[in-house]
């Protein structure tokens, strides 16, 4: 196995133990990105020489924590002080910060080897796609708007990296790209040195090749202590199967690979069963869109009024409101989930350990003019509960599959541990994804 196959976890083992190097792991790692990056083009900035340079350091310096010398990238509106940010806007070729975003600074500081930019949709919202493509199929997206992230760690690229959410921009690249994937709770997590599109919405999340990579990370954030213990065991779980208010949206094999885990979860003792809601969150997709677009009118008013030709109009419809949000709208949708977070929390307790539910309507769709659907997503960025997304399987195209795990608000340390219990069940083989039965599309019972 070459260094860059490793998992994060592994790395560190082998790291702490000085059974591996910085460099040997920075080497092998720019020996796939400058081997895959024509194809898959999930960077938008990196330097060999540079990444050499500070694995050195790093080889020199004592290990401040497990993520030291494990390759990091970095989703390109999230600042950097020794990388451009460009955002993916023509605004802003060549933009330099000199700081890092404080989600940057913290692994930094614990030891993590910042390796590039990674592509993103612009300013991680609309307007111009990433130039990223799908590393199991190249006619197909990788998600957005963490295109590049969940493309370069689905590649075995990049060990970990860093992504954000609004609508849907983290969980769906990591079912797209069959990886693993935590969108924590809204908050818990620093938003200081990244685009703002939502200040109520925007999350930064990461991704890794298995549960443990995300806790491994998550123990750097200090959101490993911050909830009660997780039950230890798969038999007498308590699962919640959401089909969510927008299953029709969902295909065939989305839903056979949602059908499959749950199965496979009942097996191993774990007591699935439907979960519905009240017709209140039905309408959150919607309440998603008005806060999304209307705190959106703020944060693109500089770019607008700065009167470049080259900002998108996607943006300018978002200053002007070409939608028609009202201030009724707005507070009516702030209402609406501050009213369905409580009700959604209290769900949880002896009754409920966990919600299973879909990540994506289904495989990656073709063509790289889409990132794919954000509906199964945007309820959930809403509710500001954190997700784990966890890779089942392949569809017919060969394109994976995935699920995600949703816990309540400040909940991501015991959701992570329950994630690390299904694991094995539903990802037996990490890396090594197998066709959904067809059969499993039927309904759960």
């Amino acid at each position: 196995m070459e260094p860059y196959e490793l998992t994060a976890t592994q790395a560190a083992s082998l790291i702490s133990k000085r059974l591996l190097s910085c460099e040997e792991l920075a080497r092998s790692t720019l020996s796939r990105i400058i081997e895959r990056e024509p194809i898959i083009k999930a960077f938008r900035f990196f330097d060999p020489d540079q990444v050499i340079r500070n694995a050195r350091e790093l080889d020199q310096t004592a290990p401040k924590s497990e993520l030291h010398g494990l390759t990091f990238g970095v989703k390109d509106m999230i600042d950097t002080k020794d990388m451009p940010t460009t955002h993916n806007s023509p605004l802003y070729y060549g933009h330099e910060t000199n700081k890092d975003a404080a989600c940057v600074a913290v692994v930094r500081h614990r030891g993590a080897l910042i390796v590039g930019k990674t592509d993103t949709v612009e300013f991680a919202s609309g307007g111009r796609m990433a130039a990223t493509r799908n590393p199991y199929n190249l006619a197909h997206t990788p998600g957005g708007s963490s295109s590049g992230s969940g493309a370069a760690v689905g590649d075995r690229q990049l060990q970990l990296a860093f992504g954000t959410q609004t609508g849907g921009s983290h969980i769906r690249p990591a079912a797209f790209n069959g990886i693993y994937g935590i969108k924590p709770t809204h908050g818990l997590v620093s938003r200081e040195g990244a685009k703002q599109y939502s200040y109520s919405l925007d999350t930064i999340g990461w991704y890794g090749r298995c549960v443990d990579d995300l806790m491994l990370v998550g123990r750097n954030f200090r959101i490993m202590d911050l909830d009660e213990p997780a039950p230890t065991t798969l038999k007498g779980l308590r699962v919640g199967l959401c089909r969510s208010p927008n299953w029709a949206k969902a295909d065939q094999w989305g839903r056979a690979a949602l059908m499959q885990a749950a199965r496979l979860l009942e097996a191993e003792g774990a007591i699935v069963f439907d979960l519905d809601f009240d017709d209140r969150f039905s309408k959150l997709n919607h309440a998603q869109e008005v806060i999304m677009k209307s705190e959106g009118r703020s944060a693109f008013l500089p770019e607008y009024y700065a009167g470049n030709p080259a900002f998108n109009g996607y943006f300018v419809d978002i200053v002007m409101n070409t939608q028609g949000f009202t201030k009724k709208d707005l507070l009516h949708s702030y209402d609406l989930a501050a009213e369905c977070r409580v009700a959604f929390d209290n769900l949880f307790g002896p009754e409920l350990d966990v919600v299973l539910t879909l990540p994506a309507p289904g495989q990656a769709p073709e063509g790289l003019h889409t990132s794919g659907d954000h509906v199964f997503n945007a309820m959930w960025t809403l509710l500001h509960a954190p997700c784990v997304a966890i890779p089942v399987g392949l569809g017919d195209l060969g394109l994976p599959l995935g699920i995600q795990l949703v816990g309540p608000r400040m909940s991501d340390a015991r959701l992570l541990e329950i994630a690390k219990l299904c694991e094995p069940v539903l990802d037996p083989e990490p890396g090594k994804l197998k066709l959904v039965t067809q059969d499993e599309a039927v309904t759960f019972s």
